[in-house]
């Protein structure tokens, strides 16, 4: 839970010090631009609090690892929800308000977050966890969406050591593989993901676990 503090909390801060030109750049989420990630993460605090709030009787039924639905594709840009996020970042206008917005909601996600007993089964998209997993399956969530921020912004803060190693290791379990030791966390994650090519040389390293890649987690 402290993981997921400190990916939310740096992800939020991050995108509240972006000057207001940034909002029209490319985000490293194919056909979305920065704007339109912002507008996914405040969706995304909304589930948080949702899902915070949805308790659940059953004994668990996923872990972080197990939470995430895994394909082969990349997102395209083209399914519904994603040109809805695309229309509704858009009608915002100011990135002052898209800002407001995610600080607002995000906040509150963050302090239900603080306050949930991490024991406390909740329900969520059929599933059943605790909410210590629940909220680890989203420190890399936020840690990958930290990494999509700053794709095209050169100077951005990074994500925290910390949570780049948390989640990289969570992918690794995703993978049934560790990636290559020498690679760093950042690296490992985006091929891992999808978000980036692996050089002729990194697709070597890979080995067998080249075969797995990408891991489009959904």
């Amino acid at each position: 839970m402290d993981l997921f503090s400190r990916s939310w909390t740096a992800l939020r801060t991050a995108v509240a010090e972006l000057p207001d030109e940034d909002f029209a750049r490319p985000s490293g989420c194919t056909g979305w631009l920065v704007r339109d990630l912002v507008c996914h993460l405040v969706i995304d605090a909304q589930d948080v609090l949702i899902t915070l709030v949805t308790p659940a009787e059953e004994e668990p039924t996923h872990s972080p690892a197990t939470y995430w639905k895994v394909t082969g594709t990349p997102p395209s840009g083209d399914d519904p929800l994603d040109a809805l996020t695309v229309r509704l970042a858009a009608a915002y206008e100011d990135p002052k308000l898209l800002k407001f917005h995610l600080d607002d909601v995000g906040s509150a996600a963050g302090r239900a977050a603080r306050l949930a007993d991490p024991g406390q089964r909740v329900s969520t998209q059929d599933m059943v966890l605790t909410v210590g997993d629940y909220l680890s399956a989203y420190v890399l969530e936020w840690t990958l969406h930290h990494l999509d921020l700053t794709a095209r912004l050169p100077g951005a803060p990074q994500p925290p050591a910390e949570c780049l190693a948390g989640s990289r290791a969570l992918l690794e379990e995703i993978a049934g593989a560790p990636f290559p030791a020498a690679w760093p966390d950042q690296d490992a994650l985006r091929i891992g993901t999808g978000r980036r090519t692996p050089t002729g040389t990194e697709q070597a390293d890979l080995g067998e676990l080249a075969a797995r890649l990408p891991l489009v987690l959904g």
